[in-house]
């Protein structure tokens, strides 16, 4: 079901593989998905990217310097992260149909550089995006951490249960997790330039103490105060 957006108010928006196949296969792709999350983030419409592809199918950037205008945004990207087969975004719309233009670029752009380097046609994500607005305040506040800590699926998944042994490994991984907004919210130039990050540092009153909110947040974790809007 499609929800009314309007701007100012924040979005929880998630999309998957079809099929929950694999989007992201190597570093390439997660750098070239970071990449169009800042490109595509622009009322403007965006040119010819300049990428080729190698006979390893490796990607090959052209780099082409050109006279262009700052971007207009039309979503603040508030926090991210990447997985293997999905990714998660915390928007904050700047229009009323600035997620919607937004989440059209993303999908179609990152689809058709995914279709060409692999060499295959057809769909790659489950349909349209899923959204859901953040209209509660516990809402508000779980989202952030329950974004940046879905890499853990990765290597414990049962910290979803509460059943995590292992809170200094947990938390080493995250802090070593290049593919989402959490190292610039602890103060590490990561994607400096890709996220909106001051609105959430306020509330967490910064980055020290967004770490030990993470580090509590993750001990006292119940998923049942964000099933929800947790998209899965």
């Amino acid at each position: 079901m499609r929800i009314n957006i309007i701007a100012g108010n924040i979005y929880h928006v998630l999309n998957r593989g079809v099929d929950k196949r694999a989007i992201f296969l190597d570093d390439g792709d997660r750098l070239r998905f970071i990449h169009d999350l800042f490109e595509f983030n622009n009322i403007e419409p965006l040119s010819n990217l300049g990428y080729s592809f190698k006979n390893n199918n490796s990607i090959v950037i052209a780099r082409r310097y050109i006279d262009r205008k700052p971007r207009k945004l039309l979503v603040e990207i508030l926090a991210f992260v990447l997985m293997p087969n999905h990714y998660h975004l915390m928007l904050r719309p700047l229009f009323d149909d600035g997620v919607a233009r937004f989440m059209k670029k993303l999908n179609m752009g990152y689809a058709r550089y995914f279709n060409e380097k692999y060499q295959r046609s057809g769909a790659l994500f489950q349909g349209r995006y899923k959204s859901i607005a953040i209209n509660d305040e516990a809402h508000f506040i779980h989202l952030p951490y329950y974004i940046h800590l879905n890499p853990l699926d990765l290597i414990t998944p049962e910290w979803r249960e509460r059943e995590l042994k292992d809170y200094k490994k947990a938390i080493e991984f995250l802090n070593s997790y290049r593919w989402s907004s959490h190292l610039d919210y602890l103060g590490k130039k990561n994607f400096p330039s890709l996220t909106s990050r001051e609105f959430l540092l306020q509330f967490f009153d910064g980055s020290k103490e967004y770490q030990k909110s993470v580090e509590r947040w993750l001990k006292s974790i119940d998923l049942e105060n964000i099933k929800d809007i947790a998209l899965e």
